[in-house]
């Protein structure tokens, strides 16, 4: 796409009677043909801030070709310079330049943000001509619609036709509204089955504080799962467990015009993100950021968006803008640093690192504690992890579903250290608490017949396990080697055959699959799937050994 545009830029460019309209001849230098295009290449490989500089060291192109205005306005944005952009727009906007989605967007929202909800909606019709541009570009005009009548009118009407966005839309209305029906438009929103609307409790935890609703926030809090819930709601359900609920008005307000669609942005920076569409993720990051920069707790986009696409120095820059007042972000941005550390420079440095600072933290958390169990247990330090899983079990109160999950954590810990009994003994008391825990019976199974140990019981639990979660590759695998070990090897064969196919490069699966196609003797073909074990990434020293003798010698 990009080499398209830069061969119409460049046939236009040379069109001399078109061109000299604009410029004249002896005043061009290919120099700026060749800036902007750099700056093109930056950006797609998201080097904002050097895509920038390209930009306006050829802005003599940007102001003469419209075709290009969009990635410098695009530039600004992407460099939180968005004041910057606006002010470019409406330069260009005299010279009916504006001809693009996001340009008439953006000048939507300077007027919003300026209160002036009747220029906004003169810019909004001007927007519409681009709204069929796309889906999202559809959502964004028809939301921005409705929110602006709602600024203009003070009225509400139900946001029909286009799903959850709608529904997410109409609770924040109400809200800016003030209407008794908030609460009832919140409550049907976060019991939706159609999704997971989980962070939407954040707000409503808001909205009930300030209507002093405080039981009911309480309630709320105690149904969030401090190990596993977003880091949003952790924060949250900190402020309230320490009776801090003055910290909610300090970063976001229903009652606030950009404070409602900076969070709406948000959502489309994310579905941006989910379609892995990380430039445009970025971009409307940035416009919810200007729009409400206190909610700085969105930040975490951005740098998980970085670090997905290993751009570990621009992840590094985004955490820098992650306050250290609160303490679950200011953990959040430890354990990220830790994971930046520990690709760029070694597990060694990485383990130094955030060992360091966790010492510096005062009354730690159950949630630090079970991080950092988790953290020495994928660096193999299993003594470590026991260590920290068990100071995770003596801060839990009633909340048995957080002990099974760490039971079973440390319990894994326990396996690989060898120490077998302390291992089961964490495994069936998780087991008690929840029987029909698919991945407890799988685990604690599958050790067992690692063991050869109580295999009709082990058959039993994987078969329950199997039925909850049929399709899970790692089940298929224990419930085929179960077989195996009871030397049924055609069902064996079915069941590893599918694990297989679900995870076609995993050393362990291929692994099985050969032992049972020796035992059905298909010789060659097993030596050809041990072969293949040899070639994988993620088979150890141990297993490649262990291979290497079975293709000379077979099965023994």
């Amino acid at each position: 796409m990009r080499l398209v545009i830069f061969l119409i830029f460049v046939i236009t460019l040379y069109q001399t009677n078109l061109y000299s309209k604009t410029i004249d001849n002896d005043e061009f230098n290919p120099k700026y043909l060749s800036k902007y295009f750099s700056g093109l290449v930056s950006q797609d490989n998201q080097d904002y801030e050097k895509s920038l500089k390209f930009f306006d060291s050829s802005k003599i192109l940007i102001d003469e070709h419209d075709i290009f205005f969009k990635e410098y306005i695009f530039s600004l944005v992407l460099n939180d310079k968005v004041s910057n952009a606006i002010n470019r727009i409406k330069l260009s906007d005299k010279q009916k330049k504006n001809n693009f989605f996001e340009g008439n967007l953006i000048l939507v929202l300077d007027s919003i943000k300026e209160k002036k909800f009747k220029n906004a909606d003169i810019y909004l019709k001007e927007l519409k001509k681009f709204s069929e541009d796309g889906t999202y570009e559809f959502i964004i005009y028809k939301s921005l619609k409705s929110y602006n009548d709602v600024f203009l009118t003070n009225k509400f009407e139900k946001n029909a036709g286009y799903g959850k966005i709608g529904e997410i839309n109409d609770v924040f209305q109400n809200c800016y509204l003030n209407n008794q029906n908030t609460k009832v438009y919140f409550e049907n929103l976060l019991n939706s089955p159609d999704g997971d609307y989980e962070r939407y409790k954040f707000f409503y935890l808001k909205y009930l504080i300030k209507e002093k609703n405080f039981l009911i926030a309480d309630q709320i809090a105690d149904t969030i799962d401090p190990l596993n819930s977003s880091l949003l709601l952790m924060q949250a359900k900190s402020w309230l467990d320490n009776k801090k609920h003055e910290k909610f008005s300090e970063y976001f307000s229903c009652n606030n015009e950009t404070d409602i669609l900076s969070e709406f942005f948000f959502l489309i920076s994310n579905l941006y993100s989910s379609d892995e569409n990380y430039k445009y993720s970025e971009f409307y990051l940035k416009i919810s950021y200007y729009l409400n920069s206190r909610f700085y707790f969105n930040i975490a986009l951005e740098v998980d968006n970085h670090f997905v696409n290993k751009s570990f120095d621009k992840s590094s820059k985004a955490l820098e803008n992650i306050l250290d007042i609160d303490g679950v972000y200011k953990w959040y941005k430890v354990r990220k640093k830790s994971q930046i550390i520990s690709i760029l420079q070694g597990q060694k440095q990485s383990q130094n690192f955030i060992e360091k600072k966790f010492k510096k933290i005062n009354q730690p958390s159950l949630k630090m504690y079970f991080d950092m169990g988790n953290i020495h247990k994928r660096f193999g330090n299993y003594k470590k992890s026991v260590y920290y899983y068990s100071l995770a079990i003596s801060k839990i109160q009633n909340n048995k579903i957080n002990a099974v999950d760490i039971l079973y954590r440390r319990g894994g810990s326990y396996e690989r250290m060898g120490d077998y009994e302390n291992s089961d003994k964490d495994l069936l008391n998780a087991l008690k608490i929840e029987p029909e825990e698919p991945y407890i019976l799988n685990y604690l199974a599958y050790s067992w017949l690692e063991r050869n140990k109580n295999i009709q019981k082990a058959m039993e639990m994987l078969e329950t396990a199997y039925s909850i979660k049929e399709n899970d590759p790692y089940i298929i695998d224990s419930i085929g080697w179960a077989y195996y070990m009871t030397e049924d090897y055609i069902n064996a064969e079915k069941f590893i055959q599918q694990a297989v196919i679900l995870m076609p490069d995993d050393p362990i699966v291929n692994d099985h699959y050969a032992d049972i196609l020796w035992k059905l003797n298909r010789k060659i073909q097993a030596r050809y799937f041990w072969g293949y074990v040899l070639t994988l990434d993620d088979s150890d020293e141990k297993m490649k050994k262990s291979v290497s003798e079975k293709i000379v010698n077979g099965l023994i």
